[in-house]
């Protein structure tokens, strides 16, 4: 209880020494951290009253704050009921898998043409780092390594537009996918399948990019399919 109180200050702290224009962004940041981390879980209210006193701010940064997070689609506001963080149904999350799918694969193709001595480098320290977190079992750090491993595969893209709705896919499957990656088996595996999209992107073989990719988000889908109580779907 006496961790969470200190993260609470510093999180209010860190806002209030915000500019007053980067305000409801920064408070967007720190809403969603709450949601990812299962503090604000599926479904609950946001109490737009109680998230201004908690931050140290008025109603209005809190109130533009999570318009930013309902269009990414992680709030659900509901008329005359108010603003709930989003529930996923296992269809819904099953239905996005599969898009997440196309797209990682159309995007780690395309990588092929695009890669750089410097992006082999960014990738090679990617690994090595999750290779890291696996050894230490640190899910929230290998968590945010491989997003950061799938946002390289999909700048490699060069299509905005894939790139943007890959990211909206994975915004509204945050809530789900966090906690299976506490998993060290989860993690190896995950990162076996990161190593061969690697192998495929920097040989130049495109197919191979693709089916890898599609391949490693589907076994994704398998992984944390098995992890979820199947009364949600």
């Amino acid at each position: 209880m006496g961790s969470n109180q200190g993260d609470r200050s510093g999180m209010t702290q860190t806002v209030k020494q915000k500019p007053e224009h980067g305000l409801p962004r920064t408070i967007a940041e720190s809403l969603k951290h709450l949601i990812f981390t299962g503090e604000l879980k599926p479904g609950e209210r946001l109490n737009e009253a109680a998230l201004a006193l908690r931050m140290g701010t008025s109603r209005g940064p809190i109130r533009e704050a999570i318009r930013i997070l309902a269009g990414s689609g992680i709030v659900t506001a509901v008329v005359n009921r108010g603003v709930y963080v989003r529930q996923i149904s296992v269809r819904e999350m099953l239905e996005i898998y599969d898009l997440r799918a196309l797209i990682f694969g159309f995007a780690a193709q395309r990588a092929t043409e695009n890669l750089t001595e410097e992006h082999r480098s960014h990738f090679e320290r990617l690994l090595a780092d999750m290779d890291q977190a696996c050894e230490k079992e640190d899910g929230s750090r290998y968590y945010d390594l491989n997003l950061e491993f799938h946002a390289l595969v999909l700048m490699l893209s060069n299509n905005q537009r894939a790139h943007q709705a890959y990211n909206d896919y994975v915004n509204e499957l945050h809530l789900f996918r966090r906690k299976y990656f506490n998993s060290p088996g989860n993690m190896r595996n995950s990162n076996v399948e990161h190593r061969l999209i690697y192998e495929a992107i920097i040989s130049g073989n495109a197919s191979k990019a693709k089916i890898m990719a599609e391949r490693h988000v589907l076994s994704g889908r398998h992984r944390l399919l098995s992890s979820v109580d199947p009364g949600g779907a």
